[in-house]
């Protein structure tokens, strides 16, 4: 099939590769002219794993191309993703402006002699299909056009990806949900997808058909919110609980555990530490909270699940001053600053507040990331010295604190990092260290609710 991807960001990037790559012939379009010389040279603007090697293979096929070109984008594909960024107002509500721009753009571009399914993969506050069929019906009539005779429908089909992991989470996704109410659409987008539903791509031994979840609009765009709110509050309760471990001597690994294997609980993400951050999770909750306060409820587990996790980014802190108690003129040394591992988003990441709060304090801070170099900050990080090695990282600082869990970082010679330390103290904010490992070297270690 013919597939134009509108945004070429974290999710219309992955997304126009991995349909690339299972067949389809995808245009990818986007308005920055010096990232689509970069794609057209094959080399990937953002960091994925498995990314860069999918895409220069789908292009070295002839199924995958770049370009600024809309109007060429819009003829070509017979369904037209619109994957641009929909980043949080600070209202909490969805900036939506973006995706207005590129519905306006489609319906100026609009053939009157071809059907086109335009597909909602931008996360979009609900009740956005309808809107964005106005907005391009607009568009057509700016252009001079007869909104009457062109032949589209919308479609909601959120994504569930998680950065680090988002090829992956492609072709073994739990589920594809399908929102529409027109049997056309939903028939086409069934054909796009039905190399995936099969489970032909999947790694696993055994391929497992994927469901597909056929809805209407309106819930198609909730499930994506509902979805993304629940897990953020699962990580807050967890983080409440190892708050509570904390003060009464329990091990919330043991206790995750333990409440893990219910299966009406399960044990993804009951990972207890410095709280959710990223892309998605912050303003799809605040979002959702927002649409709850435009139609008249208060949503209070969800404003719950917020304030938890702003007080757990800054856990660490109290760790450092129960352990250092003052801070001013102390140097603290901190292990990764992306906001998860296998990815280079600074987005909301829990480092940028620490940072932040050591700098109030007065102590001097030093970090290092495997993919945020001395020489490659492009996130506005200020008052931190970013070392090129864990070795350097480790010089005379009192403290070391684990921000990231980047798999690297298990294997790191501590005894080495030890001698170079002022202070042998290491306070684990995701506790994925060998805590046992670690004390055997001589190290206080502290870990969060562990």
């Amino acid at each position: 099939m013919k597939v134009c991807v509108i945004g070429t960001g974290y999710v219309g990037l992955v997304t126009g590769v991995c349909l690339s790559h299972i067949g389809h012939e995808v245009v990818c379009i986007d308005n920055n002219e010096q990232k689509v010389k970069l794609m057209q040279s094959g080399r990937s603007p953002i960091y994925e794993p498995g990314l860069s090697e999918l895409m220069q293979s789908s292009m070295d096929s002839g199924r995958l191309t770049f370009t600024t070109d809309l109007a060429m984008g819009v003829n070509h594909g017979e369904i037209l993703f619109i994957a641009v960024g929909t980043p949080a107002l600070p209202t909490g509500e969805s900036d939506t402006r973006y995706v207005e721009a590129v519905a306006r753009g489609i319906g100026e571009h609009l053939p009157t002699d071809a059907y086109k399914v335009i597909v909602n993969k931008s996360t979009v506050p609900i009740g956005s299909g309808d809107w964005v069929r106005m907005i391009i019906l607009d568009g057509v009539k700016e252009k001079g056009g007869d909104p009457t005779v062109v032949q589209f429908d919308v479609v909601s089909n959120p994504e569930f990806l998680r950065e680090g992991s988002a090829i992956q989470d492609t072709f073994n996704t739990d589920r594809i949900v399908l929102g529409s109410s027109n049997d056309k659409a939903i028939a086409l987008m069934k054909e796009l997808y039905a190399p995936l539903v099969g489970g032909k791509f999947s790694d696993e031994g055994t391929p497992t058909p994927i469901p597909v979840v056929e809805t209407d609009l309106n819930s198609a765009e909730m499930i994506k919110y509902a979805a993304n709110a629940f897990l953020a509050t699962k990580i807050s309760f967890i983080n409440e609980v190892a708050n509570v471990c904390d003060r009464v001597g329990a091990d919330v690994l043991q206790v995750a555990k333990g409440i893990g294997l219910d299966s009406r609980i399960g044990k993804k993400f009951l990972q207890a530490g410095l709280g959710w951050g990223g892309s998605c999770f912050p303003k799809d909750v605040a979002a959702l909270i927002h649409t709850a306060e435009d139609y008249g409820y208060h949503s209070q587990i969800l404003e719950a699940a917020v304030e938890v996790n702003k007080r757990q980014k800054l856990i660490v802190l109290e760790k450092l001053q129960q352990e250092l108690k003052i801070l001013k003129g102390k140097t603290i040394g901190l292990l990764g600053l992306t906001f998860k591992p296998d990815t280079d988003d600074m987005r909301d990441a829990p480092s940028i507040k620490l940072i932040a709060e050591l700098n109030r304090l007065g102590a001097r801070v030093k970090a290092y990331d495997p993919i945020v170099s001395p020489n490659g900050i492009s996130h506005g990080l200020t008052g931190v010295i970013i070392e090129s090695s864990p070795e350097m990282l480790a010089d005379d600082c009192d403290a070391l604190v684990l921000v990231t869990d980047w798999a690297e970082f298990q294997d790191l010679d501590f005894g080495a990092l030890a001698n170079r330390l002022h202070n042998r103290l290491i306070i684990d904010g995701r506790n994925f260290l060998d805590k046992d490992k670690l004390t055997e070297l001589g190290f206080r270690y502290v870990g969060v609710g562990h």
